[in-house]
């Protein structure tokens, strides 16, 4: 049992149904990571969270795994590919820690993928780019875009 005395739901606006956003570029910035084991047991893989930054999806997660320890050697080959367009795009070529790529605006691109599963669609980060001089798709409409642009002295994820 959890004591939830205090809540009262009539202060807080509900969840609504998280659907797949709209495929396309959006300004984000990883907020979590974690290296977690694989299902066989026989690697890891780093789960990176991805929270977007400006628009309508706002606020919204996204994952990428990276199977950095895996006896497949092209998950390995791909899984370090992508590792090193995050460290290019967030500018830190030698992180320490996956900390180090933490809270740093960078560009996601993102497609929507169907899960083998259940049929249904999903969203997949398949591509990291710099923010710097790059285009974001408008939440409204995947069509248009919007130029981001760089500020003085503003929170890191606005850099």
């Amino acid at each position: 049992m959890a004591n939830l005395n205090g809540f009262n739901a009539h202060d807080v606006e509900p969840n609504s149904s998280f659907e797949p956003i709209p495929a396309g570029k959006y300004l984000a910035a990883i907020t979590a990571s974690e290296t977690k084991q694989t299902k066989s047991g026989n690697g890891s893989y780093l789960e990176l969270t991805f929270s977007i930054l400006e628009g309508d999806y706002k606020g919204r997660q996204l994952w990428s795994r990276l199977n950095l320890e895996n006896p497949n050697a092209t998950a390995v080959k791909i899984a370090q590919g992508d590792l090193s367009a995050i460290c290019r795009a967030v500018n830190v070529m030698k992180p320490n820690d996956s900390v180090d790529l933490h809270n740093l605006p960078l560009i996601i691109n993102v497609k929507l993928k169907k899960r083998p599963d259940t049929g249904d669609l999903s969203n997949e980060v398949k591509g990291y780019e710099p923010k710097t001089k790059q285009t974001v798709s408008n939440a409204n409409e995947t069509s248009n875009t919007q130029s981001l642009q760089t500020s003085g002295s503003t929170p890191p994820w606005k850099r």
